[in-house]
């Protein structure tokens, strides 16, 4: 009498144990792969553009905060046009401020971050990085240290500047992006970083961390998605012996205080740290308007030896 197999029990033969494994390699080696597809995308694509959401929506008009304006352009060195806004002191001038606003929208959209400083006596340069508002061009991070170094040319180039001391406040990108030009320009006579980074990679990894946890994992998908260049952190002690103001939200969850502090201690002397309580990313206004006023009214004076 032949022997067969119970069909409950051939599943177990060696052919289909072996047509088993065959298939969980098949299976993995296609997800290794895919997962290998999507990394080299990644790194051939970058994620570089995700650090810019710029828009040409109108927000807000200096006329909405009683301020007197001039509708600025002016080019790069690469043959592009930037649009910005002149904001003339109230009274006496004490200096110009150049400033460098955040990652998304227009100067439209931060106009009222700064509204407050032409009554303060300093005129106001606002501007526009290419591919934001009205300025020409598509945006990069090579890209917006050329323009500002050519806003700041055209601050020092205004009438209305001769004479006076030049000053760069920048906020979240536009603190890293004022850092950098700064390091390179010694016309700039302070410099003032609210809620700024200290590297892309290192503020894409800790994003990357509170996404899929895992502090490793986080740096190395950093590093092959983001490229390096133009980093705050390598520049910032070329900031000295002007004085530096770094201004951090305790409660930012988008540049968080750790890399404002990172860029502090690399910083030479004059320098200055202030953690704002209880604030949030670009909230240091709204939050301690009073202080805030105060701090930057006296750090400036200071700066300009008055």
């Amino acid at each position: 009498m032949r022997a067969t197999v119970p069909p409950g029990n051939a599943a177990d033969t060696p052919p289909a144990a072996a047509r088993k494994r065959r298939w969980r390699r098949i299976k993995w080696t296609v997800r290794i792969g895919a997962v290998l597809l999507v990394i080299g995308l990644l790194k051939f694509v970058g994620l570089d553009g995700k650090f810019y959401y710029p828009d040409a929506k109108v927000y807000d008009r200096p006329e909405d905060y009683d301020l007197v304006y001039e509708d600025v352009t002016f080019p790069t060195d690469d043959g592009l046009t930037l649009h910005g806004w002149f904001l003339p002191a109230h009274g006496r001038a004490r200096g110009t401020v150049v400033h460098f606003h955040g990652n998304a929208a227009n100067i439209s959209a931060h106009v009222g971050l700064v509204a407050w400083l032409p009554s303060l006596g300093y005129h106001v340069l606002m501007f526009d990085y290419r591919g934001y508002g009205r300025s020409a061009g598509r945006v990069t991070r090579a890209g917006t240290i050329r323009d500002g170094h050519a806003a700041l040319d055209y601050a020092l180039s205004r009438p209305e500047a001769r004479g006076l001391p030049v000053f760069a406040y920048g906020q979240s990108l536009g603190g890293a992006v004022a850092i950098v030009v700064a390091a390179e320009r010694p016309e700039v006579r302070a410099v003032i970083a609210e809620s700024p980074f200290s590297t892309y990679r290192g503020i894409a990894a800790l994003h990357i961390r509170r996404l899929l946890g895992g502090d490793w994992a986080a740096r190395w998908l950093a590093r092959i998605t983001i490229s390096s260049g133009h980093d705050p952190l390598e520049v910032v002690r070329r900031i000295a012996p002007r004085p530096l103001l770094v201004i951090a939200a305790e409660c930012d969850q988008i540049c968080f205080p750790e890399q404002a502090r990172e860029l502090y201690d690399a910083a030479g002397q004059p320098k200055e740290f202030w953690l704002v309580p209880g604030a949030e990313h670009l909230a240091v206004l709204l939050e301690a308007q009073t202080e805030l006023v105060e701090r930057v009214s006296t750090f400036l004076r200071r700066a300009a030896g008055g």
